[in-house]
């Protein structure tokens, strides 16, 4: 085989100004920033030898890891996952008690249907318009003190919503404005979350740990909404509140409690709005996040019908009414809790994709029997049901999305895979909403059924998930270039020179393709691959870097699959020396 190229030799070098490679050692001794270099380098080594040694410390032993990993209540044996699943669950039941409350108390404060109406829409439509910030800022930040803000802020405002409600100051625009501020908590908390999960737990425990989070969101759906009415019934909104912020706080404290360790960057911290586009980058650039949002999109485009239509089922089963509803959504969080105590059974028993496809039939059965059932002995059943399907299809659908996803992006993949389950279910009630407009509950909802299984159906069938074996761990096989004086400011341009036996370029043009994701996906600017007129067998590729920070932090993003992808390439070039790297910086 070939030389390594300079730009991803498992040694440090320093790039020169013209296209040479490997220049000799300075005869005047190490320049100081290439002292300052190494005591990064240094440093971040450290601060991940630190790392390791912590979780090592702290990992469940590996005994009998197999059959553990098979419970689906082998995360809580993680003493940090178990402290944090009970604060997740706190969480989310303030969540549905303050969506109740805070319906209720609209209806006492005005007649409007516009408005009560808005306060649904106040407390998700942040999760949709700040997925992607709060993700950004998840990846950047300490991750454990951006949790801990997060439940202060909702705490903070249950208080105001106590204060103004006691003070009887409270009105239909500040309640939209202050369950809006809520929403932005509940946007801000979800991303850090979902990224800290795989931290916490091994990854053959990761699936059973993320039907944890979904029994979670089940357990608390079904105990918010009953707690907040007899909270109303008894006391009045107002002790809510008061309980949701002092809920908040413990939660806050709990989450004190952890002691993880944070290890900044030595290059600093991304810039924020840098940081959206890499995220929106890489997900863009992944075929695996593709096809999971693909899918994801899907289910909940047409799932959701069943949940925008059932109040409107409800009231029309036999002796239907308010207590119906409640009934049927208890029914169907007591289905979700249940399959999920059996999932790893079935992850064993079926592929993701198997999993996916028939989750959405049995989703769009339930769906089928509830657009016909004469009463609740028909409509609990396939309620509960629908609850099964749901989360086994969402469940795996999250595992695709943890998976696809390195460390250093995960928060913010993992708040666009939020956003694209908000948005579809958003557009989904809309549209089936709007087609029982048109028709009725019953024909909508069998449109709804129908068209899912074709939907998915379809989808699996053009939009493969063709990245299964990508190894996405980190590698330190490339180390970062250190330049012998500042570069000026401005984007950096890199070029790689391959010489290729012509008999071998589609091939190879192939590869690059590939090669394109990877420097894409870990926020390279833009990248080409040039084929020299004059010369057949020679190739450049071009790779260009908002800046040379943003260049170096790309060597800290490199995974398995990349230091492969490298060999792979290298596997072409015929030339006798190392490809040819020149950095260049563009001229303002």
């Amino acid at each position: 085989m070939p030389p390594l190229p300079s730009h991803e030799s498992t040694r440090s070098i320093a790039p020169p100004s013209s296209p040479e490679v490997n220049p000799g050692p300075d005869p005047a001794g190490p320049h100081p920033l290439a002292e300052a270099a190494a005591d990064r380098v240094a440093l971040a080594q450290d601060a991940e030898a630190s790392v390791a040694a912590h979780v090592e410390h702290t990992a469940p032993p590996l005994a009998n890891a197999a059959s553990a990993s098979l419970s689906p209540f082998a995360p809580l044996s993680v003493p940090v996952f178990r402290m944090l699943w009970l604060t997740w669950v706190a969480a989310n039941t303030c969540m549905w008690m303050n969506d109740v409350a805070a319906a209720w108390l609209m209806t006492t404060l005005t007649t409007s249907p516009v408005l009560v109406a808005l306060v649904q829409t106040a407390s998700t439509l942040p999760v949709f318009l700040l997925g992607l910030p709060s993700g950004a800022l998840a990846d950047i930040l300490d991750r454990r003190r951006y949790f801990i803000a997060t439940q202060f802020w909702v705490a903070a405002v249950a208080l105001v919503l106590c204060v103004a409600i006691l003070a009887g100051g409270m009105t239909a625009p500040l309640l939209l404005a202050l369950t809006f501020a809520n929403g932005i908590g509940l946007a801000m908390r979800w991303p850090v979350f979902a990224a800290i999960v795989p931290e916490l737990v091994s990854r053959a425990q990761l699936p059973a740990a993320l039907a944890l989070n979904g029994v979670a969101m089940n357990a608390s759906r079904i105990i918010g909404p009953l707690l907040a009415g007899a909270i109303i019934a008894s006391a009045g909104s107002a002790w809510v509140f008061v309980l949701n912020a002092v809920l908040s706080i413990l939660s806050g404290l709990v989450i004190m409690r952890w002691k993880r360790i944070h290890v900044p960057s030595p290059l600093g911290r991304e810039r924020l709005p840098s940081a959206m586009r890499v995220g929106l980058q890489f997900v863009r650039q992944s075929p695996r996040m593709r096809a999971v949002l693909w899918r994801i999109s899907i289910f909940f485009l047409h799932a959701t019908a069943l949940l925008a239509l059932l109040p409107l089922l409800a009231k029309g089963l036999e002796g239907g009414g308010a207590g119906t509803f409640t009934l049927l959504l208890a029914s169907m969080g007591a289905g979700a809790i249940t399959a999920a105590m059996f999932l790893p059974r079935l992850r064993q028993a079926m592929a993701r994709d198997v999993l996916v496809i028939r989750g959405t039939i049995l989703q769009a059965v339930a769906t089928a029997v509830m657009a016909v059932a004469p009463n609740v002995y028909v409509a609990v059943p396939a309620m509960f049901v629908g609850g099964m399907a749901w989360i086994t299809t969402a469940n795996s659908l999250s595992v695709s999305a943890q998976l696809a996803l390195p460390n250093w992006v995960r928060a913010r993949g993992m708040s666009i895979y939020q956003m694209a389950i908000m948005g579809s279910t958003a557009l989904g009630a809309a549209v089936w909403g709007q087609v029982a407009t048109v028709t009725d509950v019953h024909v909508s909802l069998g449109l709804a059924a129908v068209t899912g299984v074709l939907a998915m159906a379809l989808v699996q069938r053009l939009v493969l998930d063709r990245s299964m074996e990508e190894d996405l761990s980190p590698s330190r096989a490339f180390t970062a270039p250190v330049a012998d004086s500042p570069p000026e400011p401005g984007h950096v341009v890199v070029t790689i020179e391959y010489f290729i036996d012509p008999a071998r370029a589609t091939e190879f043009r192939l590869l690059m393709q590939e090669s394109r994701r990877s420097r894409l996906r870990q926020g390279a600017l833009s990248w080409q691959l040039q084929h020299d007129i004059g010369d057949p067998t020679r190739y450049v590729e071009q790779i260009e870097d908002e800046s040379w920070t943003e260049h170096l932090r790309r060597f800290d993003r490199v995974t398995a699959h990349d230091v492969a992808l490298r060999e792979r390439k290298l596997a072409f070039h015929t030339g006798d020396a190392p490809p040819v790297v020149t950095r260049l910086t563009v001229e303002r």
